[in-house]
């Protein structure tokens, strides 16, 4: 069987899946980076390979340095904050899952201000290519989209023009009032987007 293997082409070995107990490996390492490096950005690795259960080895294998973590710690949080979108609207009205949603996503571009500091340290280090917004774009489409049809969003609005209504976010300090002060804004924000009768 080994020998099969070895005769397998490289490009046809890499594209396996990871087992299950590797993927769960690798989902335990981000959720454990994502929450210390929330807290501290130079977290040491060490500390988190300890939290999240397994060794030294393992983690190396998937993440063979600080840089390529942090990477992937905001790839896999963007991630998350576009997949909630769907979870919102099945337990929310559109309007109401469009709101929750934008303090997800006020959430993650300020209570994890260092985190995204120390990402753009790191892409700059190693060249990468910053992670696409096409997950965000594709879930305020679908919150739109669904109060539009609903009757409680305004008609036309795209989600270019969402982030051009939101982009003050990004420049609200992360002090001890950013919370207020994006929950301010982004109340205006949404009474703006809201149909009226």
């Amino acid at each position: 069987m080994g020998q099969a293997m070895a005769q397998r082409p490289e490009s046809e070995q890499k594209a396996a899946p990871l087992r299950s107990d590797a993927q769960r490996n690798r989902e335990r390492i981000l959720e454990v980076a994502l929450a210390e490096m929330t807290r501290d950005p130079g977290t040491p690795l060490s500390a988190i390979a300890r939290k999240a259960g397994v060794g030294q080895g393992t983690f190396y294998r998937n993440f063979p340095s600080r840089d390529e973590l942090i990477i992937e710690v905001f790839r896999h949080e963007m991630a998350r904050v576009a997949d909630s979108a769907a979870e919102l609207l099945a337990d929310m009205a559109p309007d109401a899952a469009l709101r929750a949603w934008m303090d997800r996503l006020a959430d993650h571009a300020l209570a994890k201000a260092g985190l995204m500091e120390a990402m753009r340290q790191a892409m700059s280090a190693t060249g990468t290519e910053k992670p696409s917004p096409a997950g965000l774009i594709a879930a305020v489409t679908t919150l739109l989209t669904a109060g539009q049809e609903a009757g409680t969003i305004r008609t036309g609005v795209t989600a270019e023009d969402f982030f051009y209504l939101i982009a003050g976010l990004f420049s609200i300090p992360t002090d001890d009032q950013w919370k207020e002060r994006s929950t301010r804004m982004l109340d205006l924000v949404m009474d703006g987007l809201r149909a009226r009768s």
